[in-house]
């Protein structure tokens, strides 16, 4: 299998893909607007704490606050505290009635108060951002600060080494531990990620150099700044791909940009210098993703409609609570026997849902219709397509087994917007639904405005305004809309058009004063 990383570059964004044998696999969009905020480190200053959800809002300097949930405050926020010079922070001092200090520490704290952290209101904390803004949602973060690299993950004032799971050999899981326990300075913990496998000593060695570098820079930094103020900012979303997810897998990376180039190239050196040679500068007429493909399989990739190799389809409906995937057979019907016909589809649709979750980075609560199986090992066949090809996914994923009406719910993990509220907007006609008012109910709701109007005004000619295409719907007909309404209220009515106006909206004015009197009577 050939895989590649594709990157196009704009005056405004940066797009990176990632394919295997032609296929896109990922896709990723970088630009000013939706700038990536996972891995940066703020010095933040505690807005409210809300023990009833368990949760504090730290202000970061957004619009809106960080949300801090308890469970992700670690057991080295005390020692980072201590770090700002923020020396009472592990005492909980409380007044008896008698004005005297009641001093306890702050893991009795905790038993009394049922394991919730000591926090107030006004405190300074070091907080990592871990999950993006979405809707109306400030980001999430922890106060477990860690700073990835290459090759390593760093996590100050911790003694904790690991190893990645997608490191299978036993030997070299042993082999990567010891070195991470003789290279790690004392009173910090170090994550061994999956692309070390193979490495030297020394490249890890540097690799943690580096990492001790960025972490001496923030402590200066936090210890300098008012809160809220960031301290660190992680790498963008193009060269962070390439530190994340460039292994040995990747045969070759292919950019349009000879500034771009020339970063991840220089990145490349100084981190793993083996493999700098993969990166190319590519130049295209048609444009690299033309070239390689890709723009068309974009556009699929922004549809409602996804279809699927035998003739069925998939349809994908965001609302605010969860995604939906409607799989359809569409004509597909090779064999007289429907169950084989349906189980065919839904495997089919299973492998596309995979990967279209991951295209679009989908995440929260995933609720699928499948073709109705009436064979339970079928079901369990499509069940165990599904799990499979999400092993391929970086993000994690819970898949619960298809219920008897069909349905399989999925919860994946959700960092950031995915790729549809990235890249659009609502629509100001249709306010985000789709739909337009069809044109009988747009003269019905013009006509009760009109019987309104006719009842409590002496007034018999009035201009309405609306948009080109609902004064088409307006005058078309046999027998108009308009000359009914006319005739009916013994009103004269002219019709005047404006595009700034939305398709299912009028504006009514007196013809005689110009007055807007649309409010009037409503």
């Amino acid at each position: 299998m050939v895989k590649e990383i594709i990157i196009n570059t704009a005056s405004l964004q940066t797009r990176v893909a990632i394919t295997e044998d032609g296929n896109l696999v990922d896709f990723f969009v970088d630009h000013p607007e939706n700038r990536r905020m996972v891995g940066d480190i703020y010095l933040g200053r505690i807005a409210r704490v809300l023990p009833g959800i368990r949760a504090a809002f730290i202000d970061i300097g957004m619009k809106h606050d960080g949300f801090l949930h308890f469970s992700d405050i670690g057991e080295r926020t005390q020692q980072l505290q201590d770090m700002l010079g923020d020396e009472d922070t592990d005492l909980d001092e409380e007044e008896d009635l008698n004005g005297t200090s009641n001093t306890r520490t702050k893991s009795e704290s905790q038993k009394i108060e049922g394991q919730i952290p000591t926090l107030r209101k006004g405190q300074e904390i070091l907080v990592q951002i871990i999950k993006e803004p979405v809707a109306n949602k400030g980001v999430r973060v922890t106060s477990s600060v860690s700073l990835p690299g290459r090759f390593c993950v760093l996590l100050p004032y911790d003694n904790k080494v690991g190893i990645s799971k997608k490191i299978y050999d036993f030997r070299e899981r042993k082999r990567l531990r010891y070195i991470a326990r003789q290279i790690v300075p004392e009173n910090y913990g170090l994550i061994i990620r999956t692309v070390a496998q193979g490495q030297e000593e020394e490249i890890l060695k540097d690799d943690l150099k580096n990492l001790m570098k960025s972490w001496s820079q923030i402590e200066k930094e936090a210890k300098s700044k008012n809160p809220p103020a960031i301290v660190y900012q992680d790498l963008n979303t193009t060269v962070s791909v390439i530190r994340d997810l460039f292994n040995s897998d990747i045969s070759k990376i292919f950019v349009d940009s000879k500034k771009l180039y020339k970063e991840i190239k220089n990145y490349l050196e100084l981190v793993q210098p083996a493999i700098a040679e993969k990166v190319e500068f590519y130049k295209s007429a048609h444009g690299i993703f033309n070239t390689f493909k890709i723009e068309e399989q974009i556009k699929t990739l922004m549809g409602r409609k996804v279809p699927l190799p035998s003739g069925g389809y998939l349809v994908i409906e965001h609302t605010e609570a969860m995604v939906v995937i409607d799989v359809n057979s569409g004509r597909y019907a090779k064999s007289k026997d429907q169950e084989v016909n349906s189980l065919k589809t839904d495997l089919e649709a299973s492998r596309e849902i995979a990967r279209q979750l991951r295209l679009r980075d989908i995440g929260g609560i995933i609720v699928i219709d499948f073709i109705d199986l009436e064979d339970e090992k079928n079901r369990k066949k499509v069940y165990d397509e599904l799990k499979k090809e999400f092993r391929k996914d970086r993000a994690k994923v819970s898949v619960l087994p298809m219920s008897d009406f069909g349905l399989v719910q999925i919860t994946r993990q959700r960092i950031r917007q995915n790729i549809i509220q990235a890249t659009k907007e609502v629509c100001p006609v249709c306010h985000g639904t789709g739909l337009l008012t069809k044109s009988s109910h747009l003269v019905y709701d013009l006509e009760n405005w009109l019987r309104k109007f006719r009842r409590n005004s002496r007034e018999r000619s009035i201009i309405i305004k609306c948009h080109p295409s609902t004064a088409a719907k307006i005058r078309e007909g046999k027998i108009k809309s308009l000359f009914m309404l006319q005739l009916k209220y013994l009103t004269k009515i002219e019709i005047r058009e404006d595009t700034s106006l939305s398709l299912d909206s009028f504006e009514f004015h007196s013809a005689k004063t110009g007055h807007d009197l649309t409010r009037d009577f409503d």
